[in-house]
């Protein structure tokens, strides 16, 4: 079997189980007993399964990291099948792909000894789901060795481009306080919807700001994405709440994206600035480029570079002070997309990158 037929296997295979987050113990069971097929050193936290080679002295140590958990299931999603180079199946990018490159580099690597680097894998649950329930904060407290790692590699779904850095997210309730009456009679009460017309409005005009991180450009956006109020369809609402979710670039801290959300509103709304709740703030990650084993990696691989529009676990990994960027072979536009896919090539070519830079190519 060539390596490209045992990918488009592992990946298939790793689809077949359902791993929506929170229910990750079935896909983390398979990965658990296909590492324990492995002279590496296995260890399972919950639904975390960890795998590593030997620590040998002056060898830095290279994480490979991905999640098992996918977004629910959709309309439209199918049985797991291959059409050509297209490999069907819910999470095959977003990143069961990636974990069979991971699986599948574990089973090559055999004890490691030959090899330029230490080499762990970590396969974390939840990351689909909140920030604080993440399975990844839990285990970077108590498998200390993840925290001497030189580089990490987030098999985050990215064409097989290096995506560095990431967005900080943060969520925010803005609440408009008003004062209910019958709808025939409006002057009676104040109308909380209309009292958020002035933010809406900003947030309608307001341009993404552009800001240059080595060379790469972020676009730090604040969006309203949910919005709710009122009681029935003939009473003057006397409340209306809006979600803000503001993505903010590598450099700016989370107390900096708090004061910037509470300015906006303020700002916005000249009559009286509304009631700002901040929900949950992730942080951003950081720009490694001028980490030496990444520079080797692209040396090696020619791989193109990117700004990471996005947020991911990077950030949590910046945190602790470990490197890291986003590489996967997972198709980026198929995440969470009804009737998702992979590409059989790309995983191949993914495997042949990480093979190649860990000496087995």
């Amino acid at each position: 079997m060539t390596v490209g037929e045992a990918l488009t296997r592992r990946t298939m295979e790793l689809c077949r189980v359902a791993s929506v987050t929170g229910n990750e113990a079935a896909c983390a069971d398979l990965v658990e007993a296909i590492l324990r097929d492995t002279p590496l050193a296995v260890q399972r936290i919950g639904e975390t399964v960890l795998a590593r080679t030997a620590a040998r002295p002056g060898r830095p140590l290279v994480l490979l990291v991905g999640h098992t958990d996918t977004v629910p299931p959709k309309p439209g999603d199918g049985p797991v099948r291959l059409d050509g180079d297209r490999i069907y199946g819910l999470g095959a990018s977003d990143m069961k792909g990636g974990l069979a490159v991971m699986l599948e580099l574990a089973r090559a690597v055999g004890d490691g000894a030959a090899l330029p680097y230490d080499l762990g894998f970590v396969f974390y649950d939840k990351e689909e789901g909140p920030w604080a329930e993440s399975g990844l904060g839990p285990v970077l407290e108590r498998a200390t060795w993840l925290r001497r790692a030189a580089l990490a590699f987030c098999l985050e779904p990215s064409d097989n481009v290096v995506q560095v850095g990431c967005l900080g997210t943060l969520h925010a309730r803005v609440t408009f306080v008003g004062q209910a009456a019958h709808s025939a009679r409006p002057w009676q009460g104040r109308n909380a919807i209309h009292a958020a017309a002035p933010l809406l409005a900003a947030l309608a005009a307001r341009a993404p700001v552009v800001v240059d991180c080595s060379g790469h450009e972020f676009r730090e956006v604040i969006s309203a994405t949910l919005a709710s109020g009122g009681a029935t369809r003939n009473v003057i609402p006397d409340r209306f709440e809006l979600n803000l979710n503001y993505r903010f670039a590598p450099g700016r801290t989370s107390e900096s994206a708090v004061a910037e959300v509470k300015r906006f509103c303020a700002e916005a709304c000249p009559g009286g600035p509304p009631e700002v709740e901040i929900v949950e703030v992730a942080p951003s990650g950081a720009v490694v480029l001028d980490n030496p084993h990444l520079r080797r990696f692209l040396e090696q691989n020619g791989n193109a570079v990117a700004a990471k529009q996005a947020w991911t676990d990077v950030a949590r990994l910046s945190q602790v002070g470990i490197d890291a960027v986003n590489l996967g072979p997972g198709l980026a536009a198929q995440a969470h997309q009804a009737g998702e896919y992979a590409s059989a090539s790309l995983l191949a070519v993914g495997y042949a990158q990480f093979a190649r830079f860990v000496g087995l190519g």
